[in-house]
């Protein structure tokens, strides 16, 4: 009986012997694991055949202002390797004569004697991030200017790698606050930046040679209040846009944004205006026409490019206005905003796919009342148009009957007959089914109503990931062939140059479909 006990006794010690050695094993395993990592972590390599790898092969800065400093572009330096790799020194090629700032990690090589950078590490399967940023200086040359210039890293193991640095810069001539006091001509000599504000004063006129630039500061716009003519022209135009040339994202600039600058406003004063072979983009709004009467002509827009806004595109307020051969489009209020006035729209493409915000404004407001105000609408007249969008109607406006006006205002209106067409035009919008309203839509297309989310499928290329519009339409469009061929010959090229005289039938809207036409933007 005691031998029984002391044998179990032994196999009990056993076990725990047993359970405890294991627990032992266990505990050693796991340090060495950790042990194993943590030296695979902390280990470096000298193997000549362990490099970097880049994000990016070169760092291209295209295209500066001359004495605006650039905006921050990024580089990752990976290593891939299972071991860590150490970066013994970093240099601009350019020494201290570099137009280029560099901060690798926090270190800032342009403090730095003959801008090198020593001692950085990366780890395993990490990185490190590379700033670089620069400033050109004038050349005094209307020419383009390009400085390069190259980033060298030198590992422990002795390899040299490297990454180019590009930017190319581009004198301009500066205006704060100006104001045109006199008849003044800008060329396409160099861009023009403009700080505040230009305003052009009464009685003088501002003339735009083909290809001038005018590149808007944040906040900046251009108040007209004398006499505004642009003569630019299909392929040559005069462009109004922000002074950002660097990108949000690597496939999209700044400039394809809306509300980067104010925009164009005509005041009451202002006539006689002309807007030829312009492109007006990425501001708060494009054009603004206040109340003058409609007795004169205030403003004529031709051949022209309205597009990508944060407010209304074209808005006119009891105003005589012309447009042609135009694109006004995407816009996050209206593309067109008509209140009251007396305006021709022919050959144009009226497209509002907005793509930043579903409460988009329409592509065609119109109406004789705004904030409850009569404003008579003596004409709104629209012949070969495109007027369509996202929205299942994209035609709309307040408007009160005249006749139930008070005397009082009856008197100081008179006689006004109100009269709106369109003649020849494809629309999103509701088939009138009045007689009297239907009236005024002759020879017209719908799109159909139930397909609005399709709509975009009439044109070449509508890409809302990186902003990038095409509104040629496609072969198969209701677009094609549908405008009035007696009114082609005076507008015997689209906006991109193209005949509307070698086809049977011209297409509606600004642009003529062509075979095989490719993306233009």
């Amino acid at each position: 009986m005691a031998s029984s006990k002391a044998d179990k006794h032994l196999s009990d010690i056993l076990k725990d012997t047993r359970h405890t050695l294991y627990i032992y094993i266990c505990i050693v395993a796991v340090s060495l694991t950790c042990l194993t990592a943590c030296d695979n972590y902390d280990s470096f390599t000298t193997d000549r055949s362990s490099t970097l790898s880049f994000s990016r092969d070169s760092i291209v800065f295209d295209t500066l202002i001359a004495t605006i400093p650039s905006a921050t572009q990024v580089l990752s330096v990976y290593n891939h390797d299972d071991k860590g790799l150490r970066i013994t020194d970093v240099w601009l090629e350019g020494g201290n004569n570099s137009r280029f700032r560099i901060n690798i990690d926090g270190q800032d090589l342009t403090e730095a004697a003959d801008r090198h950078g020593y001692d950085f590490e990366v780890r395993r399967r990490d990185s490190l991030i590379v700033r670089a940023e620069v400033t050109l200086p004038a050349t005094g040359n209307d020419e383009a200017a390009t400085v390069t210039d190259a980033l060298h890293f030198r590992l422990e193991s002795g390899i040299e790698q490297k990454v180019q640095l590009v930017a190319t810069s581009i004198d301009a001539f500066f205006l704060k606050g100006a104001v045109i006091t006199s008849d003044t001509t800008f060329t396409a000599r160099r861009p023009i930046v403009v700080y505040d504000s230009l305003v052009v004063a009464p009685g003088a006129t501002l003339t735009l040679e083909a290809n001038t630039q005018l590149l808007f500061h944040q906040e900046a716009g251009m108040v007209i209040k004398g006499c505004l003519i642009a003569n630019g022209s299909i392929g040559n135009p005069v462009i109004f846009r922000t002074d950002r040339t660097d990108h949000i994202f690597d496939y999209l600039p700044y400039d394809r944004l809306p509300s980067r600058w104010e925009g164009l406003r005509f005041t009451a004063e202002s006539m006689g205006n002309m807007l030829k072979g312009v492109d007006i983009h990425g501001g708060n709004y494009g054009v603004i026409c206040d109340s003058t009467g409609t007795e004169e002509l205030k403003l004529t827009i031709t051949d022209s490019r309205i597009h990508d806004l944060g407010g209304d595109g074209f808005i006119e307020t009891d105003c005589q206005c012309i447009v042609q051969n135009s694109e006004i489009s995407n816009t996050l209020g209206h593309c067109v905003w008509l209140i009251g006035g007396k305006c021709r729209f022919s050959y144009c493409t009226l497209a509002q796919f907005y793509p930043l915000s579903a409460n988009r404004g329409d592509a065609l407001h119109l109406g004789n009342s705004y904030e409850t105000v009569y404003h008579p609408l003596v004409e709104a007249t629209f012949e070969d148009c495109v007027v369509t969008g996202y929205a299942e109607d994209v035609v709309m406006g307040e408007w009160i009957d005249a006749d139930k006006l008070s005397n009082d205002e009856q008197q100081q209106i008179g006689s006004v007959q109100e009269e709106f067409v369109f003649n020849h035009c494809l629309l999103a919008t509701e088939i009138p089914t009045d007689s009297e309203l239907a009236a005024r839509f002759i020879s017209c297309v719908y799109d159909d109503p139930e397909a609005d989310i399709h709509r975009e499928k009439n044109f070449n290329l509508i890409d809302a990931h990186a902003l990038l519009y095409d509104f040629t339409p496609v072969e198969k469009s209701p677009i094609r062939n549908m405008a009035n061929p007696s009114t082609r010959e005076n507008y015997p090229l689209d906006l991109r140059g193209r005949s509307r005289m070698t086809d049977e039938l011209p297409d509606a809207g600004c642009y003529e479909y062509i075979a095989d036409a490719k993306d233009e933007q």
